[in-house]
């Protein structure tokens, strides 16, 4: 399949801003990069209700959230609940970049999505941010009754790395027998640092996330190279798949990240997972947030949206 050529037009806007590739800046330049830069691909944010700024407790400190309500939805009403945990390499994102997205899972979807905002590296290397995904988790169903969460019908998501970190939580909950997880949501996932797929190599420049960058992420997250064969750095490398939630994987067709994605939806289908895999073949990484420039970013929130609300109902 050809490149979109929404998706191209987005490359050479990039390319002609002459805006650096994050491994030639320093992560706190780098976040400041992707905040600015953000909102010039995110749509318009749509109506929702009450928006709520919390803090839950994690093994390094308080874990900043925000918890997203539907409009016209009485606060003591429980919704289901999705976990949402934004992309960024590890390195950078918060919850300002991911903003717009939970919002517009919240309004289509219909749940109460919490944004969580964990550690990122390298001040705080692996296993920060998958510490503060799973304490943030327990966290919220453990509190659930005060923001209007059913912890019964709670699922698991994000995109790129926070991808990574929803599939690592999938795999914790089902081993701890706690909590119960409907549904993950993997949207572009990094699934297996310690190998580089052929997709890497087919796009490692030239398509927004490139081979550099991710090698850039990774150096920083990790503490020992060792760490990379770590089922929580590399999920797909868990001894078992088996007993894990139904899982939305969405790819995009041009994103070295692809196979990896591909490759877990696999290994869940083969463990007996009930799995929709969609690859958007014309996409780049990171198309699901770039409504304003490619339509088929909102098409792919719309079908998150569908599949939280069927699974979760």
């Amino acid at each position: 399949m050809a490149l979109d050529p929404q998706a191209q037009a987005v490359i050479d806007l990039v390319i002609k801003s002459g805006r650096p590739a994050y491994n030639t800046l320093s992560p706190k330049d780098a976040r400041q990069l992707f905040r600015e830069t953000r909102p010039a691909s995110t749509p318009t944010p749509p109506e929702i209700g009450a928006v709520r700024n919390l803090v839950a407790n994690g093994p390094g400190g308080p874990i900043p959230l925000r918890v997203y309500r539907p409009a016209g939805v009485a606060a003591s009403v429980a919704l289901p609940g999705l976990m949402y945990f934004h992309g960024g390499g590890w390195v950078i994102g918060d919850l300002d970049t991911h903003d717009v997205l939970c919002r517009q899972l919240t309004a289509e979807a219909g749940v109460t999505v919490v944004n969580v905002d964990y550690r990122l590296a390298p001040e705080h290397k692996f296993p920060a941010a998958a510490d503060d995904a799973w304490a943030a988790t327990r966290w919220t169903v453990a509190h659930a009754s005060e923001f209007g969460v059913d912890a019964s019908r709670l699922a698991v998501g994000g995109d790129s790395a926070g991808g990574n970190l929803a599939a690592v939580v999938a795999l914790q909950a089902r081993d701890a027998g706690a909590p119960i997880i409907k549904l993950q949501v993997l949207v572009y996932p990094v699934t297996d640092v310690a190998a580089e797929s052929r997709s890497y190599q087919d796009f490692s420049e030239g398509y927004m996330l490139t081979r550099e960058s991710m090698r850039w992420f990774t150096a920083h997250y990790l503490a020992a190279a060792g760490q990379a064969n770590d089922w929580r750095v590399s999920p797909l490398r868990a001894s078992s798949h088996a007993g894990l939630p139904p899982a939305l994987v969405v790819t995009a067709g041009f994103d070295p990240l692809r196979d990896e994605g591909a490759a877990y939806a696999a290994k869940l289908q083969q463990a007996g997972v009930l799995v929709d895999y969609v690859c958007y073949g014309g996409m780049i990484h990171g198309f699901a947030g770039m409504g304003k420039l490619i339509e088929t970013g909102n098409r792919a929130v719309s079908h998150i949206a569908a599949t939280l609300r069927q699974t979760l109902r």
